[in-house]
Protein backbone atom coordinates (compact mmCIF):
# COMPACT_ATOMS: atom_id res chain seq x y z
CA UNK A 1 0.00 0.00 0.00
CA UNK A 2 2.87 2.25 0.74
CA UNK A 3 3.89 1.59 -2.93
CA UNK A 4 0.56 2.71 -4.30
CA UNK A 5 0.71 5.89 -2.18
CA UNK A 6 4.57 7.16 -3.24
CA UNK A 7 3.20 6.49 -6.81
CA UNK A 8 -0.31 8.66 -6.96
CA UNK A 9 1.04 11.29 -4.89
CA UNK A 10 3.47 12.52 -6.95
CA UNK A 11 1.30 12.14 -10.09
CA UNK A 12 -1.50 14.34 -8.27
CA UNK A 13 1.15 17.04 -7.65
CA UNK A 14 2.25 16.96 -11.39
CA UNK A 15 -1.51 17.28 -12.34
CA UNK A 16 -1.95 20.05 -9.67
CA UNK A 17 1.31 21.94 -11.26
CA UNK A 18 0.33 21.81 -14.82
CA UNK A 19 3.65 20.70 -16.13
CA UNK A 20 2.34 18.59 -19.02
CA UNK A 21 1.73 20.11 -21.94
CA UNK A 22 -1.17 17.81 -22.94
CA UNK A 23 -3.21 19.44 -19.33
CA UNK A 24 -4.00 23.02 -20.16
CA UNK A 25 -4.85 25.37 -16.70
CA UNK A 26 -8.86 26.67 -17.10
CA UNK A 27 -9.43 29.53 -17.34
CA UNK A 28 -8.77 32.51 -15.02
CA UNK A 29 -11.50 35.45 -14.76
CA UNK A 30 -11.50 38.95 -12.81
CA UNK A 31 -13.83 41.31 -13.04
CA UNK A 32 -12.46 44.95 -14.10
CA UNK A 33 -14.93 47.48 -15.07
CA UNK A 34 -18.73 46.63 -12.38
CA UNK A 35 -21.57 49.00 -12.99
CA UNK A 36 -22.42 50.97 -9.93
CA UNK A 37 -19.02 51.38 -8.55
CA UNK A 38 -16.08 54.07 -9.47
CA UNK A 39 -18.37 56.68 -10.76
CA UNK A 40 -20.21 55.31 -13.30
CA UNK A 41 -23.34 53.03 -13.31
CA UNK A 42 -22.88 51.52 -16.86
CA UNK A 43 -19.81 50.53 -18.22
CA UNK A 44 -19.82 49.58 -22.29
CA UNK A 45 -17.81 49.25 -25.44
CA UNK A 46 -13.97 47.42 -24.08
CA UNK A 47 -10.94 47.25 -26.24
CA UNK A 48 -8.13 46.68 -25.14
CA UNK A 49 -4.14 46.25 -26.33
CA UNK A 50 -1.06 45.45 -24.94
CA UNK A 51 2.17 48.03 -24.78
CA UNK A 52 5.78 47.49 -25.89
CA UNK A 53 6.43 47.00 -22.55
CA UNK A 54 3.63 44.45 -21.78
CA UNK A 55 1.37 46.21 -20.14
CA UNK A 56 -1.88 45.92 -20.40
CA UNK A 57 -4.63 48.48 -20.85
CA UNK A 58 -8.21 48.34 -20.75
CA UNK A 59 -10.37 50.41 -22.43
CA UNK A 60 -14.33 51.18 -21.99
CA UNK A 61 -17.02 53.17 -22.00
CA UNK A 62 -18.20 55.03 -18.66
CA UNK A 63 -21.89 55.70 -18.72
CA UNK A 64 -23.65 58.29 -16.65
CA UNK A 65 -26.64 58.64 -18.25
CA UNK A 66 -27.73 54.95 -18.35
CA UNK A 67 -27.65 52.19 -21.17
CA UNK A 68 -28.23 54.46 -24.29
CA UNK A 69 -25.50 55.44 -27.05
CA UNK A 70 -25.67 58.55 -26.78
CA UNK A 71 -25.46 60.88 -23.56
CA UNK A 72 -22.93 61.94 -20.88
CA UNK A 73 -20.00 59.26 -21.70
CA UNK A 74 -16.51 58.85 -20.73
CA UNK A 75 -13.67 57.20 -22.06
CA UNK A 76 -12.29 55.21 -19.29
CA UNK A 77 -8.68 53.27 -18.96
CA UNK A 78 -7.59 50.65 -16.49
CA UNK A 79 -3.88 49.20 -16.44
CA UNK A 80 -2.50 45.61 -15.47
CA UNK A 81 0.76 44.92 -15.45
CA UNK A 82 1.00 41.05 -13.97
CA UNK A 83 -1.39 39.62 -17.07
CA UNK A 84 -4.61 40.74 -16.17
CA UNK A 85 -4.78 39.16 -12.10
CA UNK A 86 -4.74 42.62 -10.75
CA UNK A 87 -6.10 46.29 -12.34
CA UNK A 88 -5.23 49.93 -11.20
CA UNK A 89 -6.80 52.53 -10.68
CA UNK A 90 -9.57 53.85 -13.05
CA UNK A 91 -8.18 56.57 -15.06
CA UNK A 92 -10.44 59.28 -17.39
CA UNK A 93 -9.02 59.42 -21.31
CA UNK A 94 -11.54 62.36 -22.37
CA UNK A 95 -14.58 63.83 -21.15
CA UNK A 96 -16.17 67.83 -21.46
CA UNK A 97 -19.20 67.85 -19.75
CA UNK A 98 -22.37 66.57 -21.12
CA UNK A 99 -20.91 64.97 -24.05
CA UNK A 100 -20.75 61.36 -25.85
CA UNK A 101 -17.05 60.51 -25.39
CA UNK A 102 -16.94 56.95 -27.17
CA UNK A 103 -15.67 54.13 -29.09
CA UNK A 104 -12.26 53.62 -28.12
CA UNK A 105 -10.05 51.75 -30.86
CA UNK A 106 -6.76 51.60 -29.77
CA UNK A 107 -3.55 50.67 -31.50
CA UNK A 108 0.00 50.52 -30.25
CA UNK A 109 2.67 51.27 -33.11
CA UNK A 110 5.40 48.45 -33.25
CA UNK A 111 7.72 50.74 -34.76
CA UNK A 112 7.84 53.63 -32.28
CA UNK A 113 5.83 52.39 -29.12
CA UNK A 114 3.53 55.13 -29.56
CA UNK A 115 -0.02 54.35 -28.50
CA UNK A 116 -2.99 55.46 -30.19
CA UNK A 117 -6.43 55.76 -29.58
CA UNK A 118 -9.10 56.97 -32.29
CA UNK A 119 -12.09 58.06 -30.53
CA UNK A 120 -15.47 59.89 -31.82
CA UNK A 121 -17.51 62.57 -30.05
CA UNK A 122 -21.19 62.68 -30.04
CA UNK A 123 -20.90 59.82 -32.82
CA UNK A 124 -20.58 62.70 -35.50
CA UNK A 125 -16.50 63.76 -35.32
CA UNK A 126 -13.22 61.94 -35.04
CA UNK A 127 -10.54 62.83 -32.33
CA UNK A 128 -7.59 60.91 -31.50
CA UNK A 129 -5.13 60.80 -28.89
CA UNK A 130 -1.82 59.34 -27.80
CA UNK A 131 0.37 57.77 -25.24
CA UNK A 132 4.10 57.89 -24.72
CA UNK A 133 4.17 56.54 -20.92
CA UNK A 134 2.83 53.25 -20.84
CA UNK A 135 -0.87 54.64 -21.09
CA UNK A 136 -0.19 56.64 -17.13
CA UNK A 137 -1.00 59.96 -19.36
CA UNK A 138 -2.39 61.11 -22.62
CA UNK A 139 -2.37 63.94 -25.18
CA UNK A 140 -5.10 66.30 -25.52
CA UNK A 141 -7.27 64.73 -28.65
CA UNK A 142 -6.33 66.42 -31.62
CA UNK A 143 -9.51 66.13 -33.98
CA UNK A 144 -9.14 64.45 -37.76
CA UNK A 145 -12.93 65.08 -38.74
CA UNK A 146 -11.98 66.68 -41.85
CA UNK A 147 -9.18 64.23 -42.56
CA UNK A 148 -11.15 61.34 -42.11
CA UNK A 149 -15.34 62.51 -42.73
CA UNK A 150 -16.33 63.38 -45.96
CA UNK A 151 -19.36 66.12 -45.86
CA UNK A 152 -22.50 63.41 -46.69
CA UNK A 153 -21.66 61.22 -43.92
CA UNK A 154 -23.79 61.12 -40.68
CA UNK A 155 -23.32 58.93 -37.88
CA UNK A 156 -19.80 58.24 -37.44
CA UNK A 157 -17.65 55.63 -34.71
CA UNK A 158 -14.38 54.41 -34.38
CA UNK A 159 -13.82 51.25 -33.73
CA UNK A 160 -14.60 49.69 -31.08
CA UNK A 161 -12.50 47.26 -30.16
CA UNK A 162 -8.46 47.05 -31.21
CA UNK A 163 -6.72 48.83 -34.21
CA UNK A 164 -4.08 46.94 -36.10
CA UNK A 165 -0.89 47.71 -37.53
CA UNK A 166 0.47 45.93 -41.08
CA UNK A 167 3.45 44.77 -42.09
CA UNK A 168 3.93 47.46 -44.34
CA UNK A 169 3.70 49.99 -40.90
CA UNK A 170 0.25 51.29 -41.63
CA UNK A 171 -1.99 52.11 -38.89
CA UNK A 172 -5.31 50.33 -39.62
CA UNK A 173 -8.41 52.06 -37.79
CA UNK A 174 -11.96 49.78 -38.47
CA UNK A 175 -14.92 52.18 -38.17
CA UNK A 176 -18.51 52.58 -39.21
CA UNK A 177 -21.34 55.69 -40.79
CA UNK A 178 -24.43 56.03 -42.35
CA UNK A 179 -25.05 58.41 -45.23
CA UNK A 180 -28.56 58.52 -46.68
CA UNK A 181 -27.78 54.95 -48.00
CA UNK A 182 -27.74 53.55 -45.20
CA UNK A 183 -24.88 52.24 -42.95
CA UNK A 184 -21.70 50.86 -43.95
CA UNK A 185 -18.07 49.79 -42.52
CA UNK A 186 -15.47 51.47 -43.83
CA UNK A 187 -11.88 51.88 -42.07
CA UNK A 188 -9.18 54.75 -41.78
CA UNK A 189 -5.52 54.80 -42.12
CA UNK A 190 -2.24 56.35 -41.39
CA UNK A 191 1.20 55.89 -43.23
CA UNK A 192 3.28 58.39 -41.01
CA UNK A 193 3.32 56.72 -38.06
CA UNK A 194 -0.40 58.91 -36.66
CA UNK A 195 0.48 62.20 -37.60
CA UNK A 196 -1.84 62.61 -40.59
CA UNK A 197 -5.03 59.96 -41.34
CA UNK A 198 -7.03 59.07 -44.73
CA UNK A 199 -10.52 57.38 -45.54
CA UNK A 200 -9.66 53.89 -46.41
CA UNK A 201 -12.57 51.60 -48.48
CA UNK A 202 -16.12 50.75 -47.49
CA UNK A 203 -18.17 47.30 -46.90
CA UNK A 204 -20.93 46.79 -48.52
CA UNK A 205 -24.54 48.29 -47.73
CA UNK A 206 -26.08 46.94 -44.22
CA UNK A 207 -22.70 46.83 -42.51
CA UNK A 208 -21.68 48.80 -39.04
CA UNK A 209 -18.64 47.49 -36.20
CA UNK A 210 -16.01 45.50 -37.47
CA UNK A 211 -12.49 44.38 -36.82
CA UNK A 212 -9.77 43.46 -39.24
CA UNK A 213 -6.84 40.79 -39.06
CA UNK A 214 -3.70 40.99 -42.03
CA UNK A 215 -3.48 37.49 -42.89
CA UNK A 216 -0.24 35.43 -43.42
CA UNK A 217 -0.91 35.97 -47.78
CA UNK A 218 -0.82 39.82 -46.56
CA UNK A 219 -4.40 40.62 -47.32
CA UNK A 220 -6.49 41.72 -44.45
CA UNK A 221 -9.85 40.25 -43.82
CA UNK A 222 -12.69 42.48 -41.86
CA UNK A 223 -15.58 40.57 -39.62
CA UNK A 224 -18.42 42.66 -40.04
CA UNK A 225 -21.89 43.19 -38.10
CA UNK A 226 -24.54 43.26 -40.80
CA UNK A 227 -27.80 44.42 -40.23
CA UNK A 228 -29.76 41.92 -42.47
CA UNK A 229 -31.24 40.00 -40.04
CA UNK A 230 -28.90 36.58 -41.53
CA UNK A 231 -27.91 35.73 -37.51
CA UNK A 232 -24.49 35.20 -38.96
CA UNK A 233 -21.21 36.61 -39.65
CA UNK A 234 -20.64 39.00 -42.87
CA UNK A 235 -16.95 39.34 -43.76
CA UNK A 236 -14.68 41.16 -46.74
CA UNK A 237 -11.44 40.61 -47.88
CA UNK A 238 -9.27 43.64 -49.12
CA UNK A 239 -6.17 43.27 -51.18
CA UNK A 240 -4.33 46.56 -50.97
CA UNK A 241 -4.39 47.65 -47.21
CA UNK A 242 -7.94 48.82 -46.55
CA UNK A 243 -8.41 51.01 -49.49
CA UNK A 244 -10.68 48.53 -51.38
CA UNK A 245 -13.17 45.53 -50.08
CA UNK A 246 -14.63 42.90 -51.75
CA UNK A 247 -18.27 42.42 -51.93
CA UNK A 248 -19.78 41.20 -48.51
CA UNK A 249 -19.65 37.10 -47.91
CA UNK A 250 -21.64 35.52 -45.14
CA UNK A 251 -19.75 32.89 -42.94
CA UNK A 252 -22.95 30.31 -42.43
CA UNK A 253 -20.27 28.52 -38.97
CA UNK A 254 -20.11 31.98 -37.21
CA UNK A 255 -23.56 32.31 -35.63
CA UNK A 256 -24.32 35.84 -34.92
CA UNK A 257 -26.74 38.02 -33.01
CA UNK A 258 -26.36 40.82 -35.15
CA UNK A 259 -23.13 42.11 -32.31
CA UNK A 260 -19.90 43.14 -31.95
CA UNK A 261 -17.21 40.72 -32.21
CA UNK A 262 -14.00 40.65 -32.12
CA UNK A 263 -10.60 38.81 -34.09
CA UNK A 264 -6.93 38.71 -33.28
CA UNK A 265 -3.96 37.26 -35.44
CA UNK A 266 -1.40 35.61 -33.75
CA UNK A 267 2.02 33.43 -34.42
CA UNK A 268 2.71 31.75 -31.28
CA UNK A 269 5.48 30.04 -32.83
CA UNK A 270 6.81 29.83 -36.30
CA UNK A 271 4.96 28.34 -39.13
CA UNK A 272 1.94 28.33 -36.79
CA UNK A 273 -0.50 31.14 -37.38
CA UNK A 274 -3.35 30.99 -36.13
CA UNK A 275 -6.51 33.61 -35.71
CA UNK A 276 -9.09 33.70 -33.13
CA UNK A 277 -12.99 35.24 -33.07
CA UNK A 278 -14.58 35.48 -29.87
CA UNK A 279 -18.56 36.19 -30.27
CA UNK A 280 -21.60 35.82 -28.38
CA UNK A 281 -22.25 32.05 -30.74
CA UNK A 282 -26.08 32.60 -30.43
CA UNK A 283 -28.49 34.47 -32.01
CA UNK A 284 -29.01 36.30 -28.67
CA UNK A 285 -26.69 37.82 -26.98
CA UNK A 286 -25.11 34.94 -24.73
CA UNK A 287 -22.96 31.68 -24.68
CA UNK A 288 -19.45 34.29 -25.81
CA UNK A 289 -17.25 32.06 -27.24
CA UNK A 290 -14.31 31.56 -29.04
CA UNK A 291 -12.86 29.79 -32.20
CA UNK A 292 -9.52 29.48 -33.67
CA UNK A 293 -8.59 29.09 -37.87
CA UNK A 294 -5.17 27.55 -38.62
CA UNK A 295 -6.17 28.46 -42.64
CA UNK A 296 -6.30 32.21 -42.74
CA UNK A 297 -10.05 32.53 -41.60
CA UNK A 298 -11.25 30.51 -44.36
CA UNK A 299 -12.22 27.42 -42.06
CA UNK A 300 -13.34 27.84 -37.59
CA UNK A 301 -12.92 25.40 -35.26
CA UNK A 302 -16.02 24.38 -33.05
CA UNK A 303 -16.93 27.33 -30.43
CA UNK A 304 -14.97 26.72 -26.50
CA UNK A 305 -17.56 28.59 -24.13
CA UNK A 306 -15.73 31.46 -22.38
CA UNK A 307 -18.97 32.14 -20.35
CA UNK A 308 -22.28 30.88 -20.82
CA UNK A 309 -24.88 33.62 -19.89
CA UNK A 310 -25.47 37.38 -21.18
CA UNK A 311 -22.94 38.70 -22.97
CA UNK A 312 -22.03 41.11 -25.89
CA UNK A 313 -19.47 43.34 -26.90
CA UNK A 314 -16.05 41.93 -26.26
CA UNK A 315 -12.40 42.51 -27.25
CA UNK A 316 -8.78 39.92 -27.49
CA UNK A 317 -5.14 40.68 -26.64
CA UNK A 318 -2.12 38.02 -27.45
CA UNK A 319 -0.32 38.43 -23.66
CA UNK A 320 3.38 38.25 -23.39
CA UNK A 321 3.35 34.90 -21.66
CA UNK A 322 1.63 33.68 -24.63
CA UNK A 323 -1.49 33.77 -23.19
CA UNK A 324 -4.65 35.01 -24.39
CA UNK A 325 -6.58 37.54 -22.88
CA UNK A 326 -10.23 38.57 -23.56
CA UNK A 327 -12.22 41.36 -22.31
CA UNK A 328 -16.05 41.46 -22.96
CA UNK A 329 -19.21 42.56 -21.39
CA UNK A 330 -21.50 40.00 -19.13
CA UNK A 331 -23.85 39.57 -16.62
CA UNK A 332 -26.24 36.92 -14.83
CA UNK A 333 -29.40 38.59 -16.06
CA UNK A 334 -27.87 40.84 -18.75
CA UNK A 335 -24.83 41.19 -20.76
CA UNK A 336 -23.84 45.03 -19.35
CA UNK A 337 -23.40 44.48 -15.96
CA UNK A 338 -20.02 44.29 -15.55
CA UNK A 339 -17.00 43.97 -18.42
CA UNK A 340 -14.90 41.09 -17.46
CA UNK A 341 -11.45 39.63 -18.22
CA UNK A 342 -10.84 36.14 -18.33
CA UNK A 343 -7.41 35.00 -19.09
CA UNK A 344 -6.96 31.33 -21.46
CA UNK A 345 -4.14 29.21 -22.29
CA UNK A 346 -3.77 28.10 -26.02
CA UNK A 347 -3.80 24.61 -25.59
CA UNK A 348 -7.66 25.20 -23.23
CA UNK A 349 -8.94 26.81 -26.30
CA UNK A 350 -7.12 24.58 -29.06
CA UNK A 351 -7.91 21.41 -26.92
CA UNK A 352 -4.45 20.39 -28.51
CA UNK A 353 -1.33 20.52 -26.30
CA UNK A 354 0.70 21.66 -29.99
CA UNK A 355 -1.25 24.57 -29.65
CA UNK A 356 -2.15 24.51 -33.26
CA UNK A 357 -4.80 21.87 -34.48
CA UNK A 358 -8.28 22.79 -33.17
Amino acid sequence: MKSLIVIVLPMLGLLAGRPLSAVAAEPFTTDVFVGGREGYPIYRIPAMVVTKQGTLLAFCEGRKTGILDHGNLDVVLKRSFDRGATWGPLQVIEKQGFRTWGNPAPVVDQDTGKIWLPLSLDNQRVFITSSQDDGATWAKPNEITDQVKPPDWKWYATGPGHSIQLASGRLLVPCDHTSAQGGFSHVIFSDDHGQTWKVGGSADLGTDESMAVETEDGRVYLTLRNLFQKKQRAFAWSADGGQTWSPLQWESSLKDSICQASILRLTPAPGKDLILFLNPASEKRRNLSIRISSDGAKTWSPPRTIYPGPAAYSDLAFLPDSTVGALYENGRFWPYTKISFTRMELEWITGSPDRTTP
